[in-house]
């Protein structure tokens, strides 16, 4: 079986949630899967203001890509960056 590959920013608070999430995943199939660092668009402006960005979901577009485009398994990251009207 290949390993998964586990998405998520670099801010430490996605790097803790993410490896979480891989020794759960570990412990549940005996995979190793592997962490995938992934810089979005929020990470590179991070001395900008998000309300001055104006851009909903810079902290998950890039995540989503790497989705679609089966860079990344599955993706970890807080809700608190998700926007609530998800497109379909």
């Amino acid at each position: 079986m290949k390993t998964l590959r586990i998405g998520t920013r670099g801010s430490l608070l996605a790097k803790w949630q993410a490896e979480s999430i891989r020794k759960r995943l570990f412990a549940a199939t005996g995979i190793e899967p592997e962490i995938v660092i992934i810089k979005t668009a929020g990470d590179k402006m991070l001395h900008a203001p998000v309300a001055q960005i104006g851009t909903k979901g810079i902290f998950i577009k890039e995540l989503e890509e790497a989705l679609l485009e089966e860079a990344i398994d599955l993706a970890v990251h807080s809700v608190k960056d998700i926007p609530t009207d998800i497109p379909s």
